[in-house]
């Protein structure tokens, strides 16, 4: 059986990266493990890679933050948008934040079953059903 397509939104990626605290972060890290695993079928969206670059390399050495995103993207494939995609983004006035639109244009172009993420509130209006950590872990029994 074919693994699940998800992808995974970068708030979720950040706990599993980070352990930061986060009321989705034990979740985050075992849909992580899960992608690792083969699983789940798991992608990030390719602009997630310069906010998770931003948000760790504050806190942590320019090494470290290399490193932390180098797993990340042994354990998740890049998802891109395409040009009429991100033009439909910059054009959808129902998503109140343009990233999370692109979350959802990246998800599209590579058929995911699932957008996780630790934020549902912002993902209403997406084509992609958005689940959380722990709804993903419900939908898969683990």
């Amino acid at each position: 059986m074919k693994s699940m397509d998800v992808l995974i939104d970068t708030n979720v990626i950040l706990n599993a990266l980070t352990q930061r605290d986060d009321p989705f972060k034990e979740s985050s890290i075992r849909v992580m493990e899960l992608c690792g695993s083969g699983a789940l079928n798991g992608y990030m969206a390719f602009h997630s890679l310069s906010t998770i670059w931003y948000l760790i390399r504050k806190a942590r050495s320019d090494a470290d933050t290399r490193y932390l995103l180098e797993n990340a993207c042994k354990i998740l494939k890049i998802a891109v948008a395409t040009r009429e995609q991100v033009m439909d983004a910059i054009a959808d006035t129902a998503f109140r934040d343009f990233e999370d639109c692109l979350q959802d244009k990246c998800a599209q172009n590579v058929g995911a079953d699932y957008l996780v993420t630790c934020n549902i509130r912002d993902f209403r209006h997406a084509q992609t059903r958005a689940v959380t950590p722990d709804e993903m872990l419900d939908i898969l029994g683990a």
